[in-house]
């Protein structure tokens, strides 16, 4: 397959199953699957408010990422160059992080639940904000969140984590992520997934009513974990509920086929392109209304950067660079094409029309990292960058960056522009200062 990277990756005009899908479902299916939404009878005047969220567990180099100045006056920095068309649809964040979450790689998992001290013996994470957000908001849409990965460690890394601490395994197979959405079942097939959730249903009542026969039997701390058990079940009982109306629902159907699997993960940048181009068609298709991606750049062997020229070493080596012009050279290649594609979903966003208003202007677009600098395994001073959702943009809001401001600051103001009601989450007491809604 002939490839060049020399332009961003853009599935929506490369696959034809994309392009058809852009007209065919995005814009029938919205509709219909509106006027099938459990719970959810707004104004479809007032666009529902969406949020995807993006991490690169290595982040970028932090120089040519943060600009120089600070304010609305400020000088794009040269990464943030290629987002220069949509400059007044971004804030760039400089001087936030996450307090006590230290330890390098092993905060990946701390994006975005804010768990404190991932390296000390017993850690246990917390609820991410995308789960905390589902919890509000409720069965509004097929499925309360989309959680995706790139080259990631299903079995250890995700952005998505329960109540209780437990890992949300990412989907990174984007036919599977497809038919998930948009291939309904025969009737057969949907009376038998009805039978698996009631046997499900079936054994989890089961477990409730051992659990409340022991409890009585139970020391004080015995008590704690089982009732956090118990919160675990009943976290599962509710995803049944929601489950068995929603099978019931009709699925849009497609005779398209679904997208090609890519499974080499030398071909980074095409898979990540892929993903966020299913994140987007999920998002407009208002089969969820929050999606998070974790791309692994930590699993990421030697990859292309462009046609015929591949890395000198896996993107964690790289990432290790020790001030070597060679290995520097190729990070700041990956991440300005990480810029454009970034740049590429927002356009696309911003050109999507929901009535009167953009698809960017009611979607928070976040993308960061759980490190500042990879180099030196430093969790300070994350790069951090929020697109779209109404806010308004145009700024570098400058924090201390020896002090830093709480990164869960930002969350907050996020959940609130969801329409959660949430004064804190993590480590954050309040919203993020200078950070505003738009008219």
């Amino acid at each position: 397959m002939q490839r060049t990277y020399d332009k961003p990756l853009n599935f929506w005009s490369r696959r034809p199953f994309l392009r058809g899908l852009a007209v065919s479902l995005a814009l029938p299916w919205l509709e219909t699957i509106e006027s099938v939404s459990a719970n959810d009878k707004a104004n479809t005047a007032e666009p529902p408010r969406r949020m995807l969220l993006i991490s690169n567990n290595l982040g970028v180099l932090p120089k040519p990422f943060f600009p120089q100045d600070a304010g609305a006056d400020y000088e794009l920095s040269p990464y943030l160059s290629e987002l220069s068309a949509l400059r007044d649809d971004f804030t760039v964040i400089s001087g936030l992080s996450h307090p006590d979450v230290a330890g390098g790689h092993s905060t990946e998992n701390c994006f975005l639940t804010a768990a404190r001290g991932p390296t000390r013996s017993g850690f246990r994470n917390s609820i991410s904000l995308d789960q905390f957000a589902a919890e509000t908001l409720g069965p509004v849409t097929r499925f309360p969140t989309l959680n995706l990965g790139v080259n990631i460690d299903k079995a250890n890394r995700s952005l998505s984590w329960t109540r209780d601490g437990s890992l949300l395994p990412a989907e990174d197979s984007a036919p599977s992520l497809f038919r998930r959405m948009f291939v309904q079942g025969n009737p057969t097939e949907v009376a038998r997934q009805m039978r698996r959730l009631d046997e499900r249903g079936s054994i989890l009542d089961t477990l409730m009513d051992d659990a409340r026969r022991l409890e009585t039997r139970l020391s004080r701390n015995d008590r704690a974990r089982l009732d956090q058990y118990l919160t675990s079940v009943r976290e599962v009982e509710e995803r049944l509920d929601s489950a068995r109306e929603w099978e019931q629902q009709p699925k849009p159907v497609t005779d398209r086929t679904p997208p090609d699997e890519i499974t080499d993960k030398k071909l980074f940048f095409e898979k990540f392109d892929l993903m966020l181009s299913m994140a987007q068609l999920a998002l407009e298709s208002d089969s969820t209304r929050i999606v998070t991606l974790m791309v692994d750049a930590f699993a990421t062997p030697v990859f292309e950067l462009h046609k015929d020229q591949q890395t000198t070493d896996g993107y964690h080596n790289l990432s290790h660079h020790g001030q070597s012009e060679e290995k520097v050279a190729q990070l700041k290649d990956a991440d300005r094409q990480q810029m454009s594609l970034l740049r590429e979903v927002l356009q696309n966003f911003a050109d999507h029309q929901h009535g009167e208003r953009r698809l960017l202007d009611s979607t928070m677009v976040l993308y960061g990292s759980n490190m500042g600098d990879s180099n030196t395994h430093d969790n300070t001073n994350l790069p951090i960058l929020l697109a779209g959702g109404g806010f308004r943009h145009g700024q570098h809001l400058a924090f201390d960056r020896e002090n830093n401001t709480p990164l869960s600051n930002l969350f907050v103001s996020m959940l609130q522009r969801l329409g959660v009601e949430a004064d804190q989450f993590g480590s954050g007491s309040g919203t993020l200062t200078g950070l505003d809604v738009g008219p």
